[in-house]
Formats: structure tokens, sequence, C-alpha cells
């Protein structure tokens, strides 16, 4: 039977129905039948066209405006209380709904093309025995589907069998956690062998597994064949968005599908968005309501008193209507009919002037070629009209990171080598590799020409310094066409190192289980691959043992320099101190360092090492403290030669962005699915952490049992990093009001799911709000909504989400603006987006200039309609007084209606047609002696003096004025002058924003080792696979002893009844943050 998780549920899973079928076709067709509702087609628009009228009426009666006159149609139809024509109601109300309607149904007729788009793509599913081109929309629960390198995958897949060993394949989840390194997934071995349709075809499981849900890197079900069962989890999963890379192709079960999948689970909904102009429009009606309420209600009693002392006298020419029998009647029928006379103290025409202003708004940001990427050849696009006086409000950023940050392109960028630092030299012309190396690759920028000579006059360090780079490393290789290499590596960090050593002349060609074949100086030379020594995040280390073709054993090792430089030999001291200072120098650029070392083997001591490391691997227990201990024993005395500098681009412009915006008052978050240690560092980079904070603080743990184990639990001081709830609410504000310095929070996913309970949210609102800086890494889509929403909830700020990929989708919907980028990680956060652009930097003009702009020519606007409107409705007011009450209007409504197009379009057409009939052939033949100036005034307009009079003489009436207005500021200047020029003057004696990257401590180096998990270099010497995957789940590790935290519960106990309203030092701000029991959030260390 195909199996499905979808025909019944019991507790906490779904279980499959029970068929034993054992035909594809007719398992399939029967499926099909029954799971109908299971359909892989995706929906993301609003309406559809039978809801259309419905939902959107209803929106747009949400509008307190659209109600109130609503309210007034049905009045005006009523002829006793009525003074004025329905029509004068219902027409421009029947115009702001149909114009407001055309523009959502506009709007989301994109949306349905883009959805049409997905779900028309086509996919090979398997039916009937015969592979057959399906939509994806008719993809089905219990399918088998065929996937091909670089296609999308169309569902939630189990994978059943890939043409890679092992059942192996690859896969890229940019659209999910916005990494573009690729990852490897197995299938069960089970079903490794069912590689043809035919096999496929009799294959007849039953899957057990859990409800959709929207972990994406969690999975738990067990597969029923042949009698056994077998466990699944998220390594044998193939996720709807991801790509399928380097893999010819594999086969996958579908396991959940359409609204089901983990991708749309964290892709949220589409949200209703607002402006505080719009919540304040809707306020401002009410309370004008109100008022209008109160004059009725004057104007009524007016008419009771005038009608019961004054009105008798005329009932002979002037009678009362039929229905009207005393004077109370009388003054309720002129309640309602004043408030129809007095509407126009708010009218509708408010709402249209007010989306046409907005469509100008946002041509202005279309229209703007500083927002426009020549690169890309995009401009700035707005869609979504109704936002742009919002944009000026923002007070909170959360920015994804790759692709949006950094273009997620690693560069290899300076080197020390035997304790000769280069790439320091960058005046010079970009070298061309190509010249004397065919093999080289093009993309690499490299301008300090000192190296590539000293490679070229047989420098034996530098040759044993790309030797290393192009032998220690789990990167595959892949040759397309004769001679065009490409790489595919773990990480872009180990992919651009490779590719130093490729242009540098030491290529790196192919791989089998035991050798590495590489041209050296256009030589090829065969190494015998003895030993992998893995990365992890303890060693910080990854080292290899290889024979050349000479005999020679030799063992090559990279990692961070404060792990290597503890097992070098002693002879490297006076060279470890120059690479040490060059090393503070690379860091201090915001570039991610990495040491590098060899060690020369005899035969003996290989082999006795070798059988060591065998015993190792054989064990059952302790098996990975027994290896950690062997290769501890093989990296000593180690010689050093030099370090490497590796840039992860920053987009153009984007420290200078985050620095304006900063000093706008606006806080970032970084929310990134990436590891901590990258996000860390692309912090730096781009200055939201500087030396210069008073503290940063890293929260990484994931179990309550973890803390217990620190011995966190019984001090006040937790790992969780956030305070227990006082029981004065008010006390926690007022403390951290008090909090001197800059403070920076860095927190991973795990710790972060803690944070956002609802026993926890208080806390970290708090606690976040003191942050200068918060970079929230390892998170999933869904958290990122969830953060948003928190921040929404208990800071009313106005929030921004920014992003590139389908995992930032979420975030966008949920924020109150949403940017798309349009990057390398597809299109589906810009068709989820309010507003998108090419580059990170052009929305320091999105929000400083159209923004500011946009918010205050709205704000200005609303102040003159009102006051318009207010004046020409007194007027009737006051006209009640001397009309007896009697609800009569003291202008037509023609009149009202027409004078203010009259005197707008009217002034300058009558100036004009004035100016030319004065002047023209007409009047000249017939008053030929009064009106002899023919011509006069289209020759006068031709003149470039005339043009400059009226230049000269706007000057001349200006230029008084703002010399006044110069003077009153400079000699009589008012509070918000002072406050201003105070402002100035305190920025000026600040230190100066470094356009540069600023320094920071060597602890910080080595980001290239902190940012992977143990490797894979086991599954490379077993013959199981010969292509590297990322599953990449790093920790930053802490750099400091654990002694601090006995110092900080000293310092806890001695201070705490010193200071208790007010932080006097840095432990205060510690206790603050981290001092919450029975939380599962581990304080690593503070960097």
């Amino acid at each position: 039977m195909l199996g499905t998780p979808i025909l019944g549920q019991f507790g906490p899973f779904l279980f499959a129905a029970p068929f034993k079928l054992h035909q594809v076709g007719w398992c399939s067709a029967i499926l099909r039948s029954l799971q109908s509702a299971r359909s892989n087609c995706i929906v993301t628009s609003k309406y559809n066209i039978i809801t259309f009228l419905p939902v959107n009426l209803f929106e747009q009666f949400q509008e307190v405006a659209n109600t109130y006159f609503l309210f007034l149609l049905i009045l005006q139809l009523i002829p006793q209380i009525s003074s004025l024509s329905w029509f004068t109601t219902i027409v421009p109300l029947v115009l702001v709904l149909s114009i407001t309607a055309v523009k959502d149904a506009t709007d989301d007729y994109f949306r349905h093309k883009s959805d049409n788009q997905v779900n028309n793509r086509q996919s090979q599913v398997l039916l009937n025995g015969i592979l057959q081109n399906e939509k994806w929309m008719n993809v089905r629960v219990g399918d088998i589907i065929k996937l091909e390198n670089n296609q999308f995958v169309a569902a939630d897949l189990l994978l059943l069998s890939s043409t890679e060993p092992h059942g192996l394949c690859y896969i890229e989840t940019a659209e999910l956690d916005g990494e573009t390194n690729m990852k490897v997934r197995q299938s069960l071995s089970v079903t490794s062998e069912l590689g043809d349709p035919d096999k496929l075809a009799q294959f007849d499981g039953e899957v057990v597994c859990e409800p959709p849900n929207n972990k994406l890197d969690r999975f738990s079900g067990t597969l029923y064949w042949r009698d056994c069962k077998y466990p699944l989890s998220n390594q044998n999963m193939l996720l709807r968005g991801c790509v399928l890379r380097n893999t010819e192709s594999c086969y996958g079960l579908v396991i959940f599908a359409g609204p089901d999948t983990k991708l749309m689970q964290n892709s949220g909904c589409t949200k209703f968005k607002r402006t505080s102009i719009d919540r304040l429009m809707n306020t401002l009606v009410l309370w004008i309501f109100g008022f209008l309420v109160c004059m009725g209600v004057i104007l009524a009693i007016g008419n009771a008193v005038w009608e019961r002392k004054a009105g008798s006298l005329f009932q002979n020419f002037l009678p009362w209507d039929p229905s009207v029998n005393n004077f109370l009647f009388s003054a309720f029928l002129s309640f309602w009919s004043y408030v129809i006379i007095l509407n126009t103290v708010v009218p509708i025409s408010l709402y249209v002037s007010v989306e046409v202003i907005r469509l100008g708004h946002s041509y202005f940001i279309n229209w703007d070629r500083k927002m426009y990427c020549s690169h890309s050849n995009t401009a700035a696009e707005v869609r979504t009209t109704t936002l742009n006086e919002e944009l000026g409000q923002v007070e909170y950023i959360f920015s994804d990171k790759t692709g949006t940050l950094t273009q997620n392109i690693m560069s290899f960028n300076k080197c020390s080598i035997n304790g000769h630092a280069y790439g320091t030299c960058t005046m010079q012309k970009n070298k061309d590799f190509s010249s004397w190396n065919p093999l080289a690759d093009g993309g690499l920028c490299f301008y300090d020409g000192s190296l590539l000579e000293a490679v070229k006059t047989g420098d034996l360090v530098a040759h044993e310094f790309f030797r290393l780079l192009s032998l220690c490393h789990t990167v595959m290789s892949e040759e397309k066409t004769e001679g065009a290499l490409v790489y595919k590596a773990q990480s872009p960090d180990e992919g651009a190192l490779v590719t130093a050593a490729r242009n540098f002349g030491f290529v790196f060609c192919s791989r089998t289980p035991g050798t590495v074949t590489v041209h050296e100086l256009g030589r090829p030379v065969t190494y015998t691959l003895l030993a992998i020594l893995d990365f992890n995040n303890i060693r910080k280390r990854m080292s290899v043992i290889v024979r050349n073709p000479e005999g020679r054993i030799r063992l090559y090792c990279k990692g961070a320099d404060t792990v290597l430089f503890d097992r070098l030999h002693p002879c490297n001291h006076e060279l470890m101190n120059i690479t040490t200072n060059h090393l503070n120098e690379y860091a201090s650029d915001g570039l991610r360092t990495l040491a590098l070392a060899y060690r020369d083997l005899t035969e003996d001591e290989w082999e006795e090492w070798a059988e060591l490391y065998r015993g190792a691997g054989r064990t059952v227990d302790f098996r990975e403290d027994r290896l950690a201990a062997a290769y501890e024993e093989i990296e000593q005395d180690m010689m050093l030669l030099g370090a490497t500098a590796i840039e992860d681009k920053l987009q153009e412009g984007v420290p200078e962005t985050i620095a304006i915006l900063s000093l706008a008052n606006i806080k970032i978050w970084v929310l990134t699915g990436d590891k901590q240690e990258t996000a860390v560092n692309i912090g730096y980079s781009c200055k939201m952490l500087t030396d210069d904070m008073t503290e940063i603080f890293i929260i990484n743990g994931h179990t309550v049992q973890e803390e217990e184990t620190q011995g966190l639990g019984k001090a006040c001081s937790l790992g969780n990093g956030f305070s227990e709830k006082p029981k004065n609410p008010t006390s926690p504000t007022s403390l951290l009001e008090s909090i001197s310095g800059e403070f920076a929070l860095v927190i991973s996913g795990h710790s972060l799911a803690h944070a956002l309970e609802a026993d926890m949210e208080y806390e970290f609102v708090e606690t976040v709000s003191v942050c200068k800086a918060v970079i929230c890494c390892r998170v999933t889509p869904l958290q990122k909504a969830l953060v948003i929403e928190l921040i929404k909830r208990h800071k009313k700020a106005v929030t921004l989400a920014i992003g590139d990929g389908a995992n930032d989708v979420s975030m966008i919907k949920t924020a109150h603006i949403g940017v798309g980028i349009s990057g390398q990680e597809g299109i589906q956060a810009v068709l989820a987006s309010d507003y998108s652009f090419a580059q990170f930097r052009f929305l320091q003009r999105l929000l400083l200039v159209h923004g500011r702009w946009s918010y205050l020519r709205m704000c200005r606007f609303l102040c003159y309609f009102f006051y318009k409107n207010f004046a020409f409705t007194m007027v009737h007011f006051w006209f009640g007084f001397f009309c007896g009450f009697s609800a009569q209007i003291a202008l037509d409504t023609g009149y009202w209606t027409a004078i203010n197009h009259f005197f707008v379009w009217g002034s300058l057409g009558s100036y004009f047609t004035i100016l030319f009939v004065l002047h023209s052939d007409i009047l000249f033949s017939l008053f030929p002696q009064q009106f002899n100036f023919l011509g006069d005034a289209q020759n006068t307009l031709k003149q470039p003096v005339v043009w400059l009079t009226i230049a000269l003489a706007t000057v001349i009436c200006i230029a008084p004025v703002l010399a006044f207005r110069f003077l009153k500021v400079e000699l009589k200047p008012q509070l918000s002058d002072t406050v201003r020029y105070t402002q100035l003057v305190h920025q000026k004696k600040r230190k100066p924003v470094s356009l540069g990257r600023l320094g920071r401590s060597g602890s910080h180096r080595s980001g290239y080792a902190f940012a992977h998990q143990e490797g894979f270099g086991e599954l490379i010497t077993s013959g199981k696979n010969m292509r590297l995957s990322s599953l990449a789940l790093a920790t930053f590790a802490s750099r400091h002893s654990a002694s601090w935290i006995d110092t900080l519960r000293k310092k806890k106990h001695g201070n705490i009844q010193n200071t208790p309203n007010l932080f006097t030092t840095h432990s205060d701000v510690e206790r603050l943050i981290f001092s919450h029991p029975g939380k599962s959030c581990l304080l690593k260390g503070k960097i």
C-alpha cells in the first residue's frame, strides 16, 4: 500500500489507511478519491470570484467613515428629515467603494497569478506503473514522484531511492532557512534499491507519522513494510521548497501536500494591514460624530424652544407637516435633519483624497532613480499603496541575514604566510590568474601581486600553504565540461579556500575514498588519503593525513587559532607572535580567520597511531571520546604555515545604512536561520555589534536538565537570560530605564522558543528593550513571525520586516510593513511584500525620505482638510440661529460642490484664458484701437527675461520672510530650536561613526571553525558518498572560563542590597537578564 498520513488521526499521530494493494496505479486512484481534500494546490490570495464582494465590503466597512456614510444614506432616504438629495451621498460612497475594490482586486489578481504559476508546475508522478506528467496542484498524498537534478520539490516527500550511492541525495534549502550550502538526505536502506518504476510499483508500505506542523528540523514517523517497521526522521525527508542539487534523480513518496507542507505551515496568512493614520482617522471620525451629535442636540433644543414660543405665530402660512403634531416631535426630526446637513464636517471626499495622495506618493517611490539598481535592472516597486505614511513611523526593523544584509559570497581576502602578510595592498590592478593557470576561477578578486610572484618563483612555504588548502577539506568536485570544475562545499568558507588554492596553481580535481588528485602548477599529483580527522565544535579544527607519491606522510591541519596555537612545536613561538598580530588586524576588519599548520610523520608513527585510530573506531562505548583522544594525540608538535582571512561580502552600503537608521532611533534586529557564529560575524561587519558596547550577551540553551547539570538552577542567575517576573510590574521598567551603556543580545532558536512562552515573554521584552542590537539565529520562519508579533503586542510600535526568501514570507506578512529584496532566493518574499527593491541600502531612502515626507504631507493635508470642513460646517450651525432652527441649508448643495472645483481649477484656467483672449486676434479684429497688442502674451512667455523677472519677484517676496525667520531662530530661539542645536553639538563631540570595520578582541577570531558542526570525513572515507552536505547546526562556544559565574554570584549577593533601584555594575545588568528559574536556555558566555 502507498503510505498516507491523513486518513485518520489518533492522538498525536496520523495513521495510514490499512490498504494492502500491490499496484501503485490502483492504490493512487483510491487515495486520490479518498483524499481529494488534501490537494497540493496552494492559495495565498485573499479572495475568489464568490467571496470577493462580501469579504471586500466587510473589510471596507470596517472603516468607521464608510459605515458613517452608509448610515447617512439611510437617513437621507427618509423624506421627513432630509433636506438633501440621497444621490449626494450614494454617488461618492459608491465611487470610493468601487475604487478601493478595484485596487484590492488588482492586488489579489497578482497573487492568483503567482499561485497559478506555482500550481501549474509539472512533476513526474508514477501512475499505473508509468511516469506521467502532472501539475503540482494535482499531486495527492500517497503519490510517488520522480525528481530530477535542479528541480524544486513539489511536496513534503519521504525519500525512497536515489541514483546516488546508498540512497543519498543533495538538496539546497534556501527557500526554507536561507542557507545556500548543500545538505544531504538519505533514504532507508530497505527502499534504496527501489530505483525503477517496476520495483516501485510493487511497493506496499504503510506510513505512520506525526500530524502536519511547522518544525523544519524535525520529523517523526514509522514505515511498516514486509512485516517490519523502520523509524523515519528528518534525514529521510525532502521538504517542499527545497531544490535537488548534484543528484541525477530520486523518487519520493508524498507525505504532506499543499497547506499541510512545512513550508506553507510557516508561511502565515495574508493580513489586512492598516496604518496609524487610518486608525487615527477612525478615532477622529468617532469623536467628530460625537461632536456632530452635540451640535444636533443643541440645534434640536433650539428648535423645540423656538417652535413652542414663536412657531405658533407662523402656523397660518407656515404650518407643520401632517405627521408633526407637537414641538417635541419637531425637535426630534430637526435633530436628524441637522445630522444630515452637518455631515460635511467629515465629508466622504476625505478618503478619496487620502487614496489619491497615497497613490501619488507610490509613484514617487516607483520613479525614484536613487532606488534603482542598474546591476540587476530592478527599480523600487510599491505593491501596497496604503502604507506610505507608515514608513515614517517605523521603530523596529527585523531583517534576514543571508541575501538581505550579505551577498552570501565568500571571498579569499588576505592571508599570512610564514610571517608575511599578503592582500593588504588594494591599490593594484586585480590579478588575472587565467594567463598562467588555465584552470583558474575567474571569480576571485585578489589585488596583491606579491603572493602570485612568490608562488611563481618557487616559495616552498607558499606552495605548502596552498597545498594544504587543496587537500584539507571535504569539498566535492564535478567536471561538467572539460576543464570546467564546479566545487560543491559544505559551506561557502571551504569553497572560498579551495577556490583560492585553485587560482594560485593548486587545483583540487577529484577524490575517491582513498585518494585526492591535485594539479600542482600544471602537474597532476595523486595523494593517498590515509585518514580524515573530522571537524566538530569541540575540536574547532580539521585534519587530513596523506601520503605523497614519494612516500612521505604528512598531517595537514586547519582550525581556530585559539586551539591550533596550543598544539604547535615550541620553535614556532616567534612566527606565532607575528601571525597573531596579523590575525588581530584581520579580525578588526571583520574577516573570518583560520590558522594552518602541518606535521611530518614517520612510517612507524603512522602505523602506531593508525592502530590506535582503528581500535577507537571499532569500539561501541564512548566511541566519540576515544576518537577525540586519538585525534588529540596525533595533532601535536605541528609547524605553523600561516593564516587565512575570508570576507563574507556585505551588500553595498549596509554598514552606512544601519548606522544612519540607528541615528534615527530605529532598532534593528537580525532574524536568521543561519549559524550563530556566522550571524555574530555579520553583526560586527555591519556595525550592529561593536567593541564599544558595554556587554554582548550570548544565550544558547536547549533543555532544563542542561541548566541543572551546570548548577545554575540553584542561583538566581540562570542561563535562560531573563529575570523572574517581579511582584511590582513597574519595578523592572524603572530599573531598565536607569541602565547606562550599550548592550546587545544574541539568542538561538532553542532559547527563543522558551523566551516566547507566556510566562517569559514579559521578561524577554523588558530585556531586549535596553539592547541596542538583537540577533536571533537558528530561528524558524514561524519564530520570526512570533517575535514580530510579540513586539507589536507589547511595545505598540510600528514594525518593518525585510527579507529575500520564502523563509521570510511569514514575518513579512506579520509586520506592519513588509519589504522584499529581489535577490537570489526566488521571488516569494517579493510577492508577499508591500514594497520591493534590489538592495538593503535603499531602505534608508525609503524610510527617511519617502516615509518622512509622506507622513508630513499627509498630516498637513489632514489638518487643513479638517480645518476647511469645520469652517464650512460651522456656517450652517450658526445659520440655524437665524432661521428658527428649521434645518435649512445656508448654501445650495450644488454650490459647495462646485465652489471647490471652481476656485482650484477655475482660478488657473481663468487667468490664462483671460491672458490669451486679451491678446487674441479676435478682439484685435473687433476693437483694433483698444486691443492693439496682438500676440503679446504668447511672445512674452517665450522671452527668458520674463521668467527671470518672475523668479526675481518670487525671491524678493520670499527672501525677507526667510531672513526674518532665520534671525528669529538666532536671536530669539524657541525651545525646539534650542534642543536641535544641543543635539548637533552633542553629535559633534561624540566619536564619529567610522565607515570602516570596527575592531574586536582576538578571542572572536576563527569564525570558520565555530561555524560548523561535525563534518563528513567518515562518510567520505567509507566510500558511501563522494559528495558533501552541510547539516551544520553549530553553536557558539564560550571564549571565557566558567569562573565568571562564581564571580557573578558573589557580586549578586554583595551588591543587590546596596543597589535596589539602580544598576551600578555590569553584573547588575546580568542579574536582570539572566535570573529566571526553571527555563531551558543556557548562558554560554559573553563576547
